[in-house]
């Protein structure tokens, strides 16, 4: 090969590597929604917001002020950076991350995986599926919200929430799998829409409800 052709051959290199760079800046920056972002996404974020409880105007797509308080207000629940700009953490907590093969959203893997974690972590691991099934149960269950993060988000729906573990608890791998394949249709519980830990309730409500087996410290009921 001549020196002219070597020359040559490492321009077209270089010009390949710019481009992708380019494309690579430009993904980054479009999975950043902040003050002034427009368009479909913002829409998904406000109606999460909405649902949760955190956003009460129209979801119109534009990021206005009032989407950054409402963004602010949830970060500062889950315990992430108060930063009013949906960047990848908060778009994974919302349950909007990017797609994934497995089962749903990456972001929806995640959020799951992290409930999964704070609510489960020392449990068998048929047991962190089955706090999984159980959360995505309530999702097509008429009494709860519709959407994965308004189950997990739920006013008083789980501890974890309210004592800071949902946002301090690494989650390990194992409750990842395990949200993947309570994604994926396994379902140790048969349909549960309840756990509790008998040594730790205080409720006679939730002892009053049907119950359908015994995982670990957990049971699951109807």
């Amino acid at each position: 090969m001549t020196n002219r052709k070597k020359l040559a051959l490492m321009l077209a290199l270089v010009f390949i590597l710019n481009i992708a760079v380019i494309f690579a800046a430009q993904d980054a920056e479009a999975a950043t929604y902040r003050f002034g972002s427009r368009g479909d996404m913002v829409k998904k974020i406000q109606r999460v917001l909405k649902n949760n409880g955190f956003y009460s105007y129209y979801i119109d797509g534009i990021y206005g002020s009032r989407t950054v308080t409402a963004v602010k207000a949830f970060q500062r629940n889950c315990g992430i950076g108060v930063d009013g700009i949906c960047g990848p953490v908060t778009l994974k907590y919302l349950g909007l991350g990017g797609s994934s093969s497995s089962g749903g959203s990456s972001g929806d893997v995640d959020l799951l995986a992290r409930i999964i974690a704070a609510e489960a972590r020392g449990e068998p691991y048929s047991g962190q599926v089955a706090v999984g099934a159980v959360i995505l149960n309530r999702i097509k269950h008429p009494s709860f919200p519709n959407s994965l993060s308004g189950v997990i988000y739920q006013p008083g729906a789980f501890t974890a929430i309210n004592d800071g573990q949902f946002a301090s608890t690494p989650v390990p791998d194992s409750c990842r799998k395990a949200a993947r394949d309570a994604m994926n249709g396994w379902d140790p519980t048969s349909g549960c829409i309840y756990y509790f830990n008998p040594r730790t309730a205080t409720s006679k409500w939730i002892w009053s409800r049907p119950q359908v087996t015994t995982i670990g410290r957990h049971i699951f009921c109807r």
